[in-house]
């Protein structure tokens, strides 16, 4: 096949690389918005022009063969180099525009991201919001995510990291529970409460602080009636008077700006529990697209006062 023939077949090549992407016809044709018979005569004309097998049908699914691996392994990142070629020469001539798709941990994104997304989305029209709300990592590049909110001590090495605004932990309780209960005065009175926790391991759950006037460090083993995943669970459970919680400041806020809870051991840092800051993420790329960029600068400004009650 002569040069100009091959030139013909740029836009067969990128179908195939989505076909591997997806993994079945059907989802490939529905990502780039055409018919499973469109999709399907292209990769068999692309094949003709290639003289070999390229993808190997099964009732189930779609394999490529090594032929068709071999393609779409070289051809990927040249076309990932044009995609992201072509964006940044649209972003100089418009406003942010486009889908965002922001992953987010469920308490953070439900008390304190989602209440400010309006006003973003009124200052920019033309960008399209869509928020996964998940405790679970998620994988940016392989789940298709432009940005994710993380609370970390360490975002990691391979990603570009915007820190939004540090946190701390708090431990709080019901002012019912407290009268019903005593109140604690050092951290290892909590082993004769009820403690509300966030299971990490199936070892004994532990609570560690520190007492900033003289750094002074204790580890209390806790135990308690309900433990959960989601911090909001944990805040909602305290403020019925079921235990202490520790949660993250911007879990606590609310409970404590209302007067359902208060704030316990104040003169003691607890520490290791949760991260020590918000990062928004998002991987290692030589362009960053207008609305990421439009995004991260509105969510610094928004919790540049952090989550103080």
């Amino acid at each position: 096949m002569d040069d100009k023939k091959v030139e013909l077949l740029w836009t067969h090549l990128h179908w195939l690389i989505v076909l591997e992407q997806q993994g079945s016809y059907t989802a490939a044709a529905a990502r780039l918005g055409v018919s499973k018979a469109a999709m399907s005569q292209r990769i068999a004309e692309l094949e003709r022009a290639a003289g070999v097998p390229l993808v190997r049908r099964t009732t189930r699914s779609v394999r490529l063969t090594e032929a068709g691996q071999r393609l779409v392994d070289d051809m990927r990142a040249p076309f990932e180099r044009i995609a992201h070629s072509f964006a940044s020469v649209r972003d100089l001539a418009s406003a942010p525009r486009g889908l965002l798709r922001v992953t987010a941990p469920v308490a953070f994104a439900r008390q304190q991201l989602v209440p400010r997304l309006a006003d973003f989305l009124r200052a920019y029209p033309e960008v399209r919001l869509e928020l996964d709300m998940s405790d679970r990592l998620r994988s940016l590049a392989m789940e298709g995510f432009d940005l994710a909110v993380r609370h970390t001590a360490a975002p990691p090495e391979t990603h570009v990291a915007w820190m939004l605004a540090p946190t701390r932990s708090v431990l709080v309780a019901s002012r019912a529970y407290l009268r019903r209960r005593g109140v604690p005065e050092l951290p290892q009175d909590l082993a004769k409460h009820d403690c509300l926790h966030y299971p990490r391991t199936q070892d004994t759950p532990a609570w560690s602080f520190v007492r900033d006037a003289d750094g002074e460090q204790a580890t209390v083993p806790v135990s308690g009636p309900f433990a959960a995943n989601n911090s909001e669970a944990l805040r909602d459970g305290a403020a019925t008077g079921l235990g202490i919680a520790l949660l993250p400041d911007f879990s606590a806020q609310s409970g404590l700006q209302a007067g359902r809870l208060v704030e316990v051991l104040p003169q003691w840092r607890p520490v290791g529990a949760f991260g020590e800051r918000l990062y928004a993420i998002r991987p290692y790329s030589a362009h960053v697209p207008r609305a990421v960029e439009a995004f991260v600068s509105y969510l610094r400004e928004a919790f540049a006062a952090g989550f103080a009650a």
